[in-house]
């Protein structure tokens, strides 16, 4: 069903005025588009991890590889979602002044290697084969 002002009526559950940057546990939800069952099944009360469950896995482990101040708490990955919890330590930063010379982002960037050149074609699909 496509979006409609008129029946859908999101608000947000994010505390007002609370600073999402700082040090803490944060419960986080990932769902998939339309309810796809993507990442695996269940079967006898286990999770089967499909291939692509698999690869949402790993990357799920090596978030602290790429961020040195978060930790992982438990986490599961479902059919059609995941739920995590990302220990955000405390790196000593209080406030980091904006920079006021930055450009902002294009609204929309196709996608393509011009803007890195170094980057693989295949980066982000090079796990997956036209099988899975």
């Amino acid at each position: 069903m496509k979006y409609n002002p008129e029946y859908h009526h999101r608000r947000s559950i994010r505390l007002k005025g609370y600073d999402y940057s700082s040090a803490g546990a944060y419960f986080v939800t990932i769902c998939l588009h339309e309810k796809a069952c993507l990442f695996g099944e269940v079967n006898n009360a286990a999770m089967i991890l499909s291939p692509i469950g698999k690869i949402v896995q790993d990357y799920w482990l090596e978030i602290p590889q790429h961020f040195e101040n978060v930790e992982l708490g438990a986490f599961i990955v479902m059919p059609n979602h995941l739920h995590g919890i990302l220990n955000i330590l405390d790196v000593g930063v209080q406030y980091i002044e904006p920079l006021q010379s930055i450009e902002p982002l294009p609204r929309h960037i196709e996608p393509n290697n011009e803007l890195n050149p170094n980057r693989p074609k295949n980066m982000n699909t090079k796990k997956l084969s036209p099988n899975q």
